[in-house]
């Protein structure tokens, strides 16, 4: 009873502490950053095409400044890594809600799984603004919302996995992004002009490429898992064609980057994260904009709640991110707060929400304990000199876990005992036969 009401307690103040700072004042606070940051701009900024792409979807990743392409360890993962699918633990779905400017917003559902060391994932995204048309006497005379949906189909697979090394995993996304606009009036009749919005809307065929390994380095706690991530990741390479119904023609750049990412657990509770990326365009590589960076940090105080804060620099942009994470019957949900330039000037501070669903990892914790069972019994067989029997437990070992790299090792040395001991023994019989 006294755990729930501290976990209850804790979730509250959680919302709380979060929700109040949504109302500050920070215009001025505004204008002093992006005079300190103006140096940044880029002379290409804004000629992109399907900026909703550049659009966080909200949770672990955004709290965390973004930096995630050298983390990726939940669904997020999808907008920053394909290659993360093939070594999460756990199989989720995810809804995000993300408010931007003023009425918009970007509402996301996502789902992944993992079978053995195969990744599978997708998500379907749709960013929205509602769009009105005035006439010139100031009288509405329609109204509608302008979108761009997105949907992204994930594969990943992690190669030559094991014990100590945990092996590379390479993914990739197949995106596809319809951009919708709404139908426009005629400035001398004040009809709407039907199909005047689809010779502005466009397709945008794209393709993400991720790569991710996992390592141990200055690891201060015991556990199977990695303690440092790197990453590496090419996000929407591809092309748009626009002008349906008319002439059909490319579309502006899409919103192309590299970018390379580095997470470092020093002690269990305590997460860093880093990544640098950079835009291009493939077609005009010397068009290039300015880099942006971030970093981010997690603190897990219990097992069912976390505080995160993060800060990104993009262009002469920043942003500042502080958000939550808690859990209530197995579904996590995280609360962010962002101080964010890169979205709007008055109001700078907005929100997203996140509620994700963990479904299990597919039993892969139950074989791990079983698997570390049969080796610290074969262990307990080899201290007592029973060394052929040792190494049955860790074949079966084996069975279960074909990358359990310690039972190999431990059956190469036990066999060699073994072969030793039955040398010895045939020697001994031969000189007592002599004798």
């Amino acid at each position: 009873m006294f755990f729930s009401a501290k976990k209850n307690l804790v979730i509250v103040l959680t919302i709380v502490c979060s929700t109040g700072i949504f109302g500050l004042d920070l215009t001025d606070l505004s204008y002093n950053l992006a005079d300190k940051f103006y140096s940044l701009t880029g002379n290409y900024e804004g000629t992109t095409g399907f900026r909703s792409l550049l659009i966080p979807s909200g949770g672990r990743a955004e709290s965390l400044g973004s930096a995630y392409t050298g983390l990726a360890d939940d669904i997020s993962y999808i907008d920053f890594n394909p290659a993360a699918s093939s070594i999460l633990e756990n199989t989720e779905i995810s809804l995000f809600h993300n408010s931007w400017i003023a009425d918009s917003a970007m509402e996301t559902i996502a789902a992944t799984t993992r079978i053995k060391n195969l990744g599978l994932g997708g998500k379907i995204s749709c960013f929205y603004v509602p769009f009105s048309e005035y006439d010139s006497f100031g009288t509405k005379s329609s109204s509608n919302y302008y979108t761009e949906t997105t949907a992204v189909f994930n594969v990943s697979h992690n190669f030559h996995p094991g014990y100590i090394f945990k092996g590379l995993a390479v993914g990739s996304n197949i995106k596809f992004s319809w951009r919708g606009m709404p139908d426009y009036s005629d400035k001398t009749t004040g009809k709407t002009i039907s199909g005047s919005g689809l010779e502005q809307s466009a397709l945008a065929f794209m393709a993400d490429i991720g790569i991710i390994t996992q390592f141990n380095f200055f690891k201060f706690y015991n556990s199977r898992e990695s303690n440092c991530r790197a990453g590496v990741s090419f996000s929407n390479l591809g092309a748009a064609i626009t002008g349906f119904g008319g002439s059909i023609k490319f579309d502006d750049p899409l919103t192309t980057s590299a970018g390379i990412g580095f997470s470092y657990k020093p002690l269990r509770p305590l997460t860093f994260s880093f990544e640098f990326r950079q835009p291009f365009d493939i077609s005009a590589l010397d068009e290039y904009q300015i880099f942006y960076a971030g970093t981010g940090f997690c603190a897990d105080i219990t097992s069912y709640f976390s505080i995160l804060c993060g800060f990104q620099l993009k262009g002469a942009n920043p942003r500042f991110s502080l958000g939550s994470e808690f859990e209530i019957f197995k579904m996590r949900f995280n609360l962010n707060y962002s101080l964010d330039l890169t979205s709007s000037l008055n109001p700078v501070n907005r929100i997203s929400v996140s509620a994700k669903i963990k479904l299990g990892d597919k039993g892969r914790k139950e074989i791990r304990l079983k698997v570390d069972e049969l080796y610290s019994y074969g262990l307990s067989l080899y201290a007592e000199r029973k060394y052929d029997e040792a190494i049955i437990a860790w074949q079966e070992a084996l069975k279960l876990d074909k990358y359990f790299d310690p039972a190999r090792e431990a059956i190469e040395i036990a066999s060699q005992y073994s072969s030793m001991l039955k040398l010895i023994q045939d020697l001994t019989d031969y000189n007592n036969e002599q004798e």
